[in-house]
Formats: C-alpha cells, sequence, structure tokens
C-alpha cells in the first residue's frame, strides 16, 4: 500500500479529532469542590452540566472548523483507503491527500482561533483557567493529519510504476 503511513495518521488523527471535538475539557480551572471545565458544546462545573449560556461568536467559528475539519478528514480517509484499490491511484491519492491537509489546516486555524481568542473572552478570570487536554488532543490531530495529507501527496509524487498512472489503460 503506497500511502500506509497516510492512512494511519489519517486515521489516528481522526480519532483524536473527534475526540477533541466531542469532549468538553478545553479549558479547566480548579473550583472549591472540584472543578470547572468549558469545551465547544457545553459547560460544566459543581457537578453541574449544560450547554453555553451564551456562545460568542469566535466559539462558533471554532465550531464550525472544527466540525469542518473532521467531514473532511473523514472524507480524505475515506478517499485513501479506496484509492488503494483503484486504477489510476495516483490522483486519487493526491486529491486524498490535498482532502486531508485541508482538513489539518482548518483544525489548524479553529484551535489558533480558540487560543488567541479565549483570552480577551474570560477577562480578568483567564488566570485560573488552564488549556485541558480536550484542546490538547486537537493540536496532536491537526497536525497527525497534516502530516497524513503530505505522506499522501508524497508517495503520489514519488511512485514511478505505470500501473499508478494518471491515465486509464496507460
Amino acid at each position: 500500500m503506497p500511502a500506509g503511513g497516510g492512512l494511519l495518521c489519517g486515521a489516528s488523527g481522526l480519532g483524536l479529532l473527534l475526540a477533541a471535538t466531542a469532549t468538553g475539557s478545553w479549558l479547566q480551572r480548579w473550583v472549591p469542590g472540584g472543578s470547572a471545565s468549558i469545551g465547544l458544546w457545553r459547560v460544566c462545573g459543581g457537578g453541574h452540566c449544560g450547554p453555553h449560556p451564551g456562545t460568542p461568536a469566535l466559539w462558533e467559528a471554532t465550531r464550525v472548523l472544527m466540525l469542518l475539519s473532521v467531514l473532511l478528514a473523514t472524507a480524505g480517509l475515506a478517499m485513501g483507503l479506496c484509492a488503494a484499490a483503484a486504477t489510476a491511484w495516483r490522483v486519487r491519492v493526491r486529491a486524498a491527500g490535498a482532502t486531508l491537509l485541508l482538513a489539518g489546516l482548518l483544525a489548524l486555524l479553529g484551535l489558533g482561533l480558540y487560543t488567541a481568542g479565549t483570552p480577551r473572552l474570560l477577562g480578568p478570570a483567564r488566570t485560573a483557567w488552564r488549556f485541558s487536554w480536550s484542546y490538547i488532543l486537537g493540536w496532536v490531530a491537526a497536525a497527525l493529519i497534516s502530516s497524513a495529507g503530505l505522506f499522501h501527496l508524497c508517495s503520489a509524487h514519488k511512485d514511478p510504476s505505470p500501473e499508478s498512472s494518471e491515465e486509464v489503460g496507460a
């Protein structure tokens, strides 16, 4: 399989990206009696969890970018898997690589936006909050998915075999 490393990175990255996007520990702080956390979808504190009372546009944009990244990573991984069994696979591997690379870039953009804007949203209380494990998973996932895209693009470029030709039947 020509893009095995890309598929492994893509599958691992997609799993981590799903976990990061779905879980609620992007920010965390210790409060009397436990901890409080903020995720993309909910807020937890004092043993109670619920949706954000008012979601800033910055976090809405982060949600959209992360969801688009999940969708593109899924599509890119599916294309990469399908390319291995097809003729003229070089074009398919390039498409998978470009899609995965775009998914990684969208995740990086969403995470960067969250990183840059969240301290301003929290105001003076920002010193009590720390970025937590869901947020860190997002950064690792973005690196893995971007790497998967690069691996796919490089494998399509390096293979000189005639069966990988871009022309069907060549």
